[in-house]
Order: C-alpha cells, then sequence, then structure tokens
C-alpha cells in the first residue's frame, strides 16, 4: 500500500510528515474537537450529520471553522480518493491553534489547526457482528459537557483499558445506576416487550449520527422505541443490546459484566437492523471517487 495522505491546514501531505506544534492548544489543553465518519464502497456514509455535528461542537466551544462544511467534504472526499479507499474511516480534528505560549486564555487571532486523516478499517466482514461482543460497565468520569465531541478522550482511554483487561470489547459508563452510553458508542436495548430504549440527547451523551440512522430504520420496520435512560439491571433483563457508533455500524452485546444478555447470542433485531443500515449505506450517498 502506498503512503498514506493526510490533509493539514490546506495542504495535503504525506501522513509521516504532517506536524502539528508542541503549543497547538489541541495539544496542550486538549482544546479541539473531532470527527469521524465513516467509508463503505468508496461512499462517504452518514456525512451530513456528522458534519452538521462537527460545527455543532466548534461553535460550543467558540472555535471558528477556517472553511465551509462543503469544503471540509471536499477535502474527505480528496483523501478517499488518494488514499484509495475503498472502507474505512475518515478523521476531522479542529483544534483552536497554535499560540506563541502556553495561557488558559487563549489569544483572539489564534488561526485554527484542521488536521484530515484517513484509516483503513474492514467494517463488514467483522467477526465481532457474527459473534457479539462483551461490554463492561464502569463509572462515568467524563466532564458534563459529552454532547461535544472533544478530543480529550483519557476517560474513554481509561475505560477501553480496563473493559479490555476483563476480556470486553467495550464499555458502558454509569451514572446514578443509569447507562450513558459506551466508551464510543451509543447504548441500545430492545425490552421484553419489543420496544428499543436508548438515552435522549442531553449533555449528558453525544448525539449518536449512526445510531439516529437506526433509529429512523427501526421506525419504518414498525419496531417502537423509547428515549429514556436504563439500568444495567434492566439491560441484563432484556431480550437483546447493541451499539452503534460510526466505526462499528450496529454490533450486537452477548455479555455484560460477565452475564449473558438474552439467549447469550446476538440476537435478529440487532442482525437485521445491521443489515438495513449497511444495505441503504451502499444505496445511498454521494460516490468519492
Amino acid at each position: 500500500m502506498s503512503e498514506a495522505i493526510a490533509y493539514l491546514n490546506g495542504q495535503y501531505l504525506p501522513l509521516a510528515e504532517t506536524r502539528v506544534s508542541v503549543l497547538d492548544r489541541g495539544f496542550l489543553f486538549a482544546d479541539g474537537i473531532y470527527e469521524v465518519a465513516a467509508v463503505l464502497d468508496g461512499r462517504l456514509i452518514d456525512n451530513d450529520a456528522h458534519l452538521a455535528r462537527m460545527a455543532r461542537s466548534a461553535g460550543e466551544l467558540g472555535i471558528a471553522l477556517p472553511i465551509t462544511l462543503d469544503e471540509v467534504a471536499a477535502v474527505q472526499a480528496e483523501l478517499v480518493r488518494r488514499n484509495a479507499m475503498d472502507g474505512g474511516l475518515v478523521y476531522v480534528q479542529l483544534t483552536r491553534g497554535t499560540e506563541a505560549g502556553r495561557d488558559f486564555l487563549p489569544a483572539e487571532d489564534t488561526p485554527p489547526t484542521l488536521v484530515m486523516f484517513v484509516q483503513h478499517k474492514a467494517l463488514i466482514d467483522v467477526p465481532a457482528a457474527r459473534s457479539g461482543i462483551r461490554v463492561r460497565t464502569m463509572p462515568d468520569l467524563r466532564w458534563a459537557r459529552r454532547d461535544i465531541k472533544s478530543t480529550a478522550l483519557l476517560a474513554q482511554v481509561l475505560a477501553k483499558r480496563e473493559a479490555a483487561a476483563a476480556g470486553c470489547q467495550e464499555a458502558w459508563m454509569v451514572e446514578d445506576g443509569l447507562v450513558t452510553e459506551g466508551a464510543s458508542s451509543t447504548a441500545f436495548i430492545l425490552t421484553a416487550e419489543d420496544v428499543l430504549v436508548t438515552r435522549p440527547d442531553s449533555h449528558a451523551v453525544l448525539p449518536g449520527c449512526t445510531g439516529a440512522a437506526v433509529r429512523a430504520l427501526a421506525a419504518e420496520q414498525g419496531i417502537g422505541l423509547e428515549r429514556r435512560a436504563f439500568s444495567v439491571a434492566e439491560a441484563l433483563a432484556a431480550k437483546e443490546a447493541f451499539i452503534t457508533s460510526a466505526s462499528t455500524f450496529v454490533l450486537p452485546v452477548v455479555e455484560i459484566d460477565g452475564q449473558a444478555v438474552g439467549g447469550g447470542t446476538p440476537g435478529p433485531v440487532a442482525g437485521r437492523l445491521r443489515e438495513l443500515y449497511i444495505a441503504v449505506a451502499r444505496g445511498v450517498g454521494a460516490s468519492c471517487r
């Protein structure tokens, strides 16, 4: 495979040559946001939703976009082309920029830093889609504005490490006895009454773009939906559980804290929603080729 190409502040460069200053506020303070969109068959998936979320996150932090959203989309498409991507992820990272020194208060005229890069990744034929994943629950230690897709991901890193040490593939964060979301995903359960349950959008959770698309597909299939929080006990008693994210689409959860969910095997609703999501993704969207 040829050398990966990235984008930095208006330039396309080999990824190995891309440099950001140590005085960049993203490095010093995690003063920045990021976004990630999936690429399937050379097409960006749900990208309008991801770009809208990026613009909202940047607005909440008061970071000005150096180029328009249409221009961001054009760069994403060009990176897909230059990196000959069939499947994988395109990351966009925006920080408040590089200053002359380290100060908590940013200078008014600091130009932002905009970086984009790709990651080749198999998204369809993945073992976890067939076997399901195991989840570990743990206290939610994150800050109170989880609706902003901040680059400050230390709590998620620690949660992922603890989950991996327990033989699990994802962590579910718990606050006041209720599941907020996964460390890098949106959490869903299917009740005994065949109703999907997932948190409503608020400052407590990141509004998932893939989750929103899956909710729409579920509605088309006549599946009931409740936007509310649920407890770990309710998840363990559920018929099914699953996660959604740009990098996983829909993955069934078969075990939580060592206890089987449903029959301990991937459920049919999660499987069907994954199939539908992939089918729609492959049939709709602007080609990046």
